[in-house]
């Protein structure tokens, strides 16, 4: 169950939850004090909802796009309106710089990992319980712990060479999962990447 297909108030609880949390970091990181990012994300969150209640899923659409030009949208209305009413030159100027860019693909980006985890958290769920258990061990140990070839073919009793067939096997199959559960998108997922900062 996910927002896109059913956004009722208990979907939308886990991802108020999960991007509030990730909109208020950006405000941080963008030299926001902590009133400024409180307000922020609540108006980015309130536009969210309202964005949400007239929202009808196109499998054609991409749900990630959609996402960040509202946030984006929300995060730049909220800037542009602060600088009219006038918060002080400093706070203004802080405030401007969501309005940038910069900070606008940085918003991209987080909004961009976020999201390409819960897809690949949901499809690592989903082909664990396809592929043999020992294949996924190998994938497991070289993938997800950064142990070598060599060291998970003398755990597993298994030839080095089959170990990275697993593992390849493994990436394989948690992309084409990936393009299975966002049919939107064009490119390959970057899957390989999502295992490099230790994810579990």
């Amino acid at each position: 169950m996910t927002l896109r297909t059913d956004p009722n108030s208990v979907v939308w609880g886990t991802f108020v939850a999960k991007y509030q949390g990730l909109i208020k970091r950006w405000c941080k990181a963008w030299g926001l004090q902590n009133a400024d990012c409180d307000d922020v994300t609540q108006d980015v969150m309130l536009r969210l909802a309202a964005a949400m209640k007239e929202f009808e899923y196109d499998p054609s659409l991409n749900f990630r796009s959609w996402l960040k030009t509202v946030t984006r949208r929300a995060a730049s209305t909220f800037a542009d309106r602060d600088q009219r009413v006038g918060k002080g030159e400093g706070g203004t100027q802080i405030l401007s710089r969501l309005g940038t860019i910069a900070a606008q693909d940085d918003l991209s980006k987080r909004l961009e990992d976020e999201y390409l985890h819960e897809l690949t958290q949901l499809a690592i769920l989903r082909i664990r319980m396809k592929v043999q258990p020992r294949t996924w061990q190998a994938f497991q140990l070289t993938a997800q712990e950064g142990k070598s070839g060599a060291e998970v073919a003398k755990q597993l009793g298994m030839q080095v060479t089959h170990v990275y067939v697993a593992k390849s096997e493994v990436l394989k199959a948690l992309r084409q999962e990936i393009r299975r559960l966002e049919p939107s998108e064009s490119d390959s997922p970057d899957v390989s990447r999502q295992f490099k900062s230790g994810l579990s």
